[in-house]
């Protein structure tokens, strides 16, 4: 396996592994009062169009050609990041 495959193989892990925990947590935001769900509901709006955000430009990293590819893999980490800490905060809101 390549680096770069590697590299891809381990990104979509982690976006797995964030999203998997997501839906723990919004399990848990359900048993919430109704007025923090309400607001719960909204922040896991947000944190899925992240995640999809993220999927997606994986799925442009793996089209990727050469000559843009450490461009984009910076792009990439900054988008998991990003996301990565909003889940990370609304878990600690939750």
């Amino acid at each position: 396996m390549s680096k770069r495959d590697d590299y891809i193989e381990k990104m979509k892990l982690q976006l797995d592994e964030v999203n998997a925990k997501m839906s723990e947590l919004e399990a848990k935001a359900k048993e919430a009062k109704a007025d923090a769900r309400a607001k719960y509901a909204d922040q896991m709006a947000k944190l899925r169009e992240q995640s999809q955000l993220a999927v997606t430009k994986l799925d442009e990293l793996k089209a990727a050609g050469e000559d843009s590819w450490d461009a984009m893999v910076a792009e990439m980490e900054k988008i998991r990041d990003a996301f990565v800490h909003s889940f990370n905060y609304f878990k600690s809101q939750v």
